[in-house]
């Protein structure tokens, strides 16, 4: 099922606009690839779970880094998420199952709202349906397996749509370009930021930032490695250095 899962009322109401729609958009709304002919790519899920933050009742959103020495995506941010098993009974299943695997979510505490309509990934070639959820009752969460995720993060939506934190990157030498986001000492492209760019326009929350800020993404990278290291707190012992890459991340 695409669309809404749940009535619109029954969430929070800043919540209710990306309900609404949806299940009016196609998976042209978020990306312009689709599989060759004749392929079968792999079926996988995110869990895009918006919350609301304790302090001040803020939306954020729950984001992860992969952990550094993964075979694929290595240090890259991204929701929740992965390649569908046996007995998920589909996207969602598979969503939640991969979240607490990852994050340590609590699946009783989490209700899925809507089912967005399945994105072709042709870096990783798997077809990947974002889950919308709403986290209705918040647990703990942190990097359960270091050798598969290096940090967990709930990012405030408001932070995410600060027009100082959105520009957009792109690769040297190749035609692509894409949105991009330095928030909460992690820094966002590819994939995952696309689909949040998409989304923080479809729920209304999108502030006028500059498309025209276009950055090579290495360079971009190498710059916010350096301002990682500079912005290291000392730890224990004195020490007052931290490796950057341990705080970098993409999303393709």
């Amino acid at each position: 099922m695409i669309g809404p899962l749940v009535e619109p009322e029954s969430v929070p109401e800043w919540l209710r606009p990306l309900v609404k729609v949806s299940g009016e958009v196609d998976s042209k709304t978020f990306t312009r690839f689709s599989p060759p002919d004749n392929a079968y790519p792999r079926p996988a899920a995110v869990l895009i779970l918006f919350g609301e933050r304790e302090a001040d009742g803020e939306p954020d959103i729950l984001l992860q880094r992969r952990a550094d020495t993964l075979g694929s995506h290595a240090g890259q941010v991204s929701f929740p998420g992965g390649g569908a098993e046996e007995g998920d009974g589909g996207p969602i299943g598979t969503a939640l199952r991969e979240a607490e695997e990852e994050t340590g979510v609590v699946p009783s505490g989490v209700r899925p709202i809507a089912v967005l309509p399945e994105l072709f990934v042709p870096v990783s070639g798997f077809a990947v349906t974002p889950v919308l959820a709403h986290w209705a009752e918040p647990s703990p969460v942190h990097a359960v397996d270091p050798a598969e995720t290096a940090s967990v993060a709930r990012v405030a939506v408001a932070d995410l749509v600060d027009p100082a934190n959105r520009f957009t990157v792109k690769k040297r030498g190749a035609p692509w370009k894409g949105p991009a986001f330095e928030v909460g000492g992690l820094f966002v492209w590819g994939f995952t930021a696309g689909l949040l760019s998409v989304l923080l326009n479809l729920g209304g929350w999108e502030r006028e930032w500059d498309p025209g800020d276009v950055r090579d993404l290495d360079e971009a990278l190498a710059a916010f490695q350096a301002r990682c290291l500079t912005e290291a707190p000392p730890q224990a012992g004195g020490s007052a250095t931290r490796t950057p890459e341990k705080r970098v991340a993409g999303g393709e």
